[in-house]
């Protein structure tokens, strides 16, 4: 047996359950299919919905995947992830189905060789799998998109996101002290799944448009993200001053964690939105002007303890946060009052970089 058992409940094996290629055990209850899973670290330690074969196979159906259709490769492994196992992991996460297809975008996305999700998952720096729903998909499930966004503020949004971090622990063995070697870690490592407020943000363009997602098409945008960092600026209406706040936390996650470039995230609640918006800011300006101002200098490593990676030769180096404006993703997103933003970094500059799948659709197609 694996991490993707099925499981009937003291009725012997239904029939449904022939077409599948996971075990299929007997459990007495609930009890017991709790404490089945457990001990053998199937579960990120939270209750889970037992995967008996007619909730696997809702899934499945609900999607149009037969069991055996390869939803993704883990590329450093070569490990094919089936529609059957990450129904799964859906089932045991907590998911309906209509929310698979949504887990199934996110898991292609995060098998996109340039997401790098060995390297980010195994790595010390504890970063976890930002994911970002775009599209009418948003509205069927009800996904919310304002009053604390990043802490699992639906349904919906905590169960896919918990959905994927069982695939990364059970199909791939992402778990603390085996593969999942991170020193701190930080809580979106159990789930992490919002939905960009597209309506609210208007005349802004979504995340998922700005990645060439055609209009309409639903989509999940996956982005290896360390944790979130608040700021507040409430006392200006000035465009530029909110931007500073931004550059400035930017600025201090190079020089306190990585210096190094790649894609940062920042999230823009309401009410700083209609600063940017009254100024007639785009996102593509705000991307601007991040990339020209997030720059910092190796001498500046000095100030925050690190003296002993600065010398004569790399002094006068600068680096920057951005490798290009496209690397900053800007969404949409949280509570209506509060002159709040937040800046997520990346794992690891440009080892790793965002990547967006379609909904029922192939983006690449």
């Amino acid at each position: 047996m694996d991490a993707t058992d099925v499981i009937g409940y003291n009725q012997g094996v239904t029939v449904l359950s022939q077409t599948f290629s996971s075990a299929t055990i007997d459990l007495a209850d609930d009890d017991a299919v709790q404490q089945h899973f457990r001990d053998r670290g199937w579960t990120d330690g939270l209750p889970i919905v037992a995967p008996t074969p007619a909730r696997v196979h809702a899934m499945l159906d609900w999607g149009g995947f037969p069991p055996d259709h390869v939803v993704g490769v883990e590329t450093v492994k070569a490990r094919p992830l089936s529609a059957e196992k990450v129904a799964v992991n859906a089932v045991l996460a907590g998911c309906l189905p209509p929310d698979f297809p949504v887990v199934v975008a996110a898991v292609e996305a995060i098998c996109n060789p340039a997401l790098l999700v060995h390297g980010a998952t195994a790595s010390t720096g504890g970063c976890a799998i930002l994911l970002v729903v775009n599209g009418p998909v948003r509205r069927q499930l009800r996904m919310a998109s304002s009053f604390s966004v990043l802490a699992g503020s639906d349904r919906a949004s905590i169960c896919i996101g918990r959905a994927v971090r069982l695939v990364l622990r059970n199909l791939l063995e992402v778990r603390p002290g085996e593969l999942d070697r991170s020193t701190l870690g930080h809580p979106g490592k159990i789930s992490w799944c919002i939905a960009e407020d597209e309506e609210g943000a208007a005349p802004w363009r979504s995340l998922a448009e700005e990645r060439g997602v055609p209009e309409g098409v639903s989509s999940v945008t996956a982005f290896a993200a360390s944790g979130p960092r608040q700021v507040m600026n409430e006392w200006t209406t000035d465009p530029v001053e909110v931007a500073m706040t931004l550059v400035a936390e930017i600025k201090a996650s190079m020089l306190n964690y990585s210096i190094w470039a790649g894609n940062y995230a920042v999230v823009i609640p309401p009410q700083l939105r209609k600063v940017f918006h009254d100024a007639g800011w785009s996102k593509a300006d705000l991307r601007q002007y991040v990339y020209d101002h997030a720059v910092v200098r190796r001498t500046d490593w000095i100030a925050v303890g690190k003296a002993a990676v600065v010398n004569d030769k790399n002094r006068h180096y600068e680096y920057r946060a951005l490798p290009s404006p496209d690397h900053l993703l800007v969404i949409s997103a949280g509570g209506e009052a509060g002159g709040f933003a937040a800046v997520i970094p990346p794992w690891l500059g440009p080892k790793s970089t965002a990547t967006t799948a379609g909904v029922g659709v192939c983006l690449d197609c």
